[in-house]
């Protein structure tokens, strides 16, 4: 980090739990707004869409301190019932909060959107000229904000932050130049912290490019480099060793969809493909176990995991938003299911209002049938290759996680003063920090 933090001696109490420096004040969020400008939700319900009537920002338009990433995608409502509604009109550097089930997202209007407004589930919070509106956007990303938030919505079942307990959150002010120094000095830590977590982002997606690159090369090259090659007939396939067979899945395996068992302990459905591993119950639905299949692989088959593939140990209850596959003993399950995520399912979804895939989508397409004791070493040896990307991936987001957790206690330590930033100022020559795995 840039300059040197040094804790306050003096402090005074605001709670049980914190503590701030005697020269600050403790006081409540609605004390610090424009009281010709109070704390307000915004429209109820804005109609259509009109294409040159007056933007509206809803908690979906919003990406947590970033804010609105594009202006042109935000809806508009009509120029009478943003009339009705010029109380909860935005004002560039007023912040934005939202307050649906999503509760807790914020960000500074910019200066395009002077004048645009809100949905009944995001509020304005419009910072009173004297202070500083960076300022308190940062202490309301704080935990300490957050933790009164939560409290106020603890055990609801719809989830959302009313206006009476965010116009109450307790905050602490020092000095407007204090402010100004406290939001410079979090801009810039906060932007050098969040380029460090990028480009740890930016290794998990190298670590899964090449992950997903040696599977590939596995399934459809084999693992002999030196073994003669022939052409598969299929342009995106290429060639393929020599002794494989090639030909459609229709002739290696049967697809049938789940039957949804509302009434079954273990039900597996579309969304289940992506997070759970292994589901008991008392059965299969919709196929039987064959020779030489000890495990069952599913393909979700509608929505936003359509495609998804899974192979889970028997036995198993499949819904209807899946594929059940068998197979033939020409296929190794777990070679199968390598193959079918390599060529991408969800490319072939029906992109209507839901995306779906069918079976006999699935069958059209062509496989690559190695000898069964060839499919089996194949698998093995992408375990092993595979198992290195893993762990530097494990590590990878380890370290997001622990970044993120260092982010959220500086924040929190400037806003409350538990560090001393009024002398600090960014050193030109400090480097960006390097991410590792």
């Amino acid at each position: 980090m840039a300059g040197k933090y040094h804790s306050y001696h003096d402090y005074v109490w605001v709670d049980a739990d914190t503590e701030i420096p005697s020269h600050w004040c403790a006081t409540r969020l609605k004390r610090v707004v424009d009281q010709d400008r109070p704390i307000t939700y915004g429209i109820v319900q804005a109609g259509p869409n009109v294409a040159d009537g007056i933007p509206y920002i809803r908690p979906a338009d919003m990406t947590d301190e970033a804010g609105v990433k594009s202006y042109e995608d935000l809806l508009r409502t009509s120029r009478e019932i943003a009339a009705n509604y010029e109380r909860s009109t935005v004002h560039g550097g007023d912040i934005v909060c939202s307050i649906g089930p999503s509760f807790g997202k914020l960000m500074i209007v910019p200066k395009e959107l002077h004048g645009a407004n809100l949905t009944q589930g995001t509020a304005r919070i419009a910072i009173s000229a004297k202070y500083s509106s960076r300022f308190f956007f940062w202490q309301l990303r704080s935990r300490e904000s957050f933790q009164q938030w939560e409290s106020s919505v603890g055990g609801a079942t719809f989830r959302a932050l009313n206006l009476g307990p965010l116009a109450e959150t307790q905050i602490v002010v020092p000095s407007k130049e204090e402010q100004q120094q406290i939001a410079n000095f979090l801009d810039h830590e906060t932007a050098k912290i969040d380029t460090l977590i990028d480009k740890q982002q930016q290794l998990i997606k190298l670590l899964k490019e090449k992950r997903q690159a040696v599977i590939s090369h596995a399934v459809t090259k084999g693992l002999n480099p030196d073994v003669p090659m022939k052409d598969s007939g299929v342009e995106w396939l290429g060639e393929v060793p020599e002794h494989w067979g090639v030909g459609r899945l229709r002739w290696y395996i049967t697809i049938s969809s789940g039957d949804y068992l509302s009434n079954r302990e273990f039900v597996l459905s579309a969304t289940d493909i992506e997070r759970v591993p292994v589901v008991g119950g008392n059965g299969v639905m919709g196929y039987t176990k064959q020779p030489n299949m000890d495990k069952a692989l599913v393909i979700g088959r509608v929505g936003a995991l359509c495609g998804n593939i899974h192979l889970f140990s028997y036995p198993v209850w499949v819904t209807d938003n899946a594929l059940c596959v068998e197979h033939n003993n020409k296929l190794h399950p777990e070679f199968l299911a390598l193959y079918l995520r390599t060529i991408n399912l969800n490319r072939l979804a029906n992109q209507n209002t839901q995306p779906l895939i069918t079976g006999t989508m699935v069958k059209d397409q062509t496989i690559v049938i190695p000898p069964f004791e060839e499919q089996h070493a194949i698998v093995k040896e992408v375990e092993c290759r595979t198992r290195t990307f893993d762990d530097l991936n494990q590590r990878a987001m380890k370290a997001i996680e622990l970044i993120q957790e260092r982010r959220t206690a500086l924040i929190s330590a400037a806003v409350t003063g538990k560090i001393d930033v009024r002398d600090w100022k960014p050193e030109p020559s400090e480097q960006p920090m390097e991410a590792t795995a």
